[in-house]
């Protein structure tokens, strides 16, 4: 996959959650707070809530509309993004494990 591709998808200004949740899943990874099976679910709600966060602050929410198209837009976001930083894990293990 190349950047093109995320871009289609993920708005390039979020490109950066990514990174983002992918360190903040490594942090989880080395404490004992949240178990491993859980972590997935963590970066999902993280990037939610950071997607959120970037879409009310860079929107003008004026009517319902607008408000229900900024809730999907960082819903749907802060998803890809987490799945992303998941991907992006997965892909640096399976490259340095052994076979």
């Amino acid at each position: 996959m190349d950047i093109e591709t995320f871009t289609n998808y993920i708005k390039p200004e979020l490109l950066i959650l990514i990174a983002v949740l992918y360190f903040i899943g490594i942090g989880l990874k080395n404490s004992t707070m949240v178990k491993d099976s859980r972590i997935p679910l963590v970066l999902g709600v993280c990037g939610i809530i950071l997607a959120i966060l970037w879409v009310l602050g860079t929107s003008q929410v004026q009517t319902y509309q607008e408000g229900m198209t900024a809730a999907f837009t960082a819903i749907t976001q802060g998803i890809l993004c987490a799945g992303c930083s998941v991907y992006a894990n997965q892909l640096v293990k399976q490259t340095i494990k052994d076979d």
